[in-house]
């Protein structure tokens, strides 16, 4: 085994039935980054009771973008809850006016996860990303954790959907997570195989 490591960033993780931490149970987590330091990855199928214009009212900031007002925020993980990270798509051409934020990273595949309050600004005046998903806090793992955490069944992983993020109601994202695979959730074992 040498070489690069497989990078699961832009994809899909899906918490196994077995998952044993209360926290990821049921969770379809989006992986933002991952390499030989570790992994970084906010879940996308948990809205906590705080709207998108109450957290904007919190940053002393209004939010012009009715179509938004209303949405959810998510918990994205146990890590740095206190703290916004907003997943959306790349800005390019007339939209992005050149645009990146302050501290964006950039992930494989054209989403964009930005931490600073310059994206915020940006959507409190109308304009900003078309397309977003705001949590509280981040899901994150040491060097070779989440491959651990992997071979011992507690998670799927799948190349991911921008539609599933962005476009479908939050209680089929996890169904939705794992048709990619071909799979409906009720025939999933809590068991690791061994042939």
């Amino acid at each position: 085994m040498s070489g690069v490591p497989v990078s699961y960033a832009n994809q899909f993780l899906i918490a196994m039935p077995g998952q044993r931490d209360g926290t990821f149970a049921g969770t379809v987590i989006y992986l933002c980054e991952h390499n030989e330091k570790g992994a970084l990855g906010l879940v996308i199928n948990k809205p906590i009771d705080i709207k998108l214009k109450n957290l904007f009212e919190k940053v002393d900031l209004s939010l012009d973008r009715p179509e938004l007002a209303e949405s959810a925020v998510y918990f994205g993980g146990p890590v740095q809850t206190e703290r916004g990270f907003v997943l959306h798509e790349r800005l390019g051409g007339e939209e992005g006016k050149g645009g990146h934020y302050n501290s964006s990273l950039q992930i494989p595949g054209g989403l964009e996860m930005t931490t600073s309050k310059d994206v915020l600004e940006a959507l409190s005046g109308g304009a900003g990303p078309k397309k977003i998903l705001v949590t509280l806090g981040y899901s994150g793992w040491g060097a070779g954790q989440l491959e651990d955490e992997m071979s011992r069944n507690g998670w799927i992983n799948v190349g991911a959907e921008r539609a599933i993020i962005f476009d479908t109601p939050v209680e089929q994202r996890y169904d939705k997570a794992l048709w990619l695979l071909g799979i409906a959730s009720g025939t999933l074992s809590q068991e690791a195989g061994h042939a």
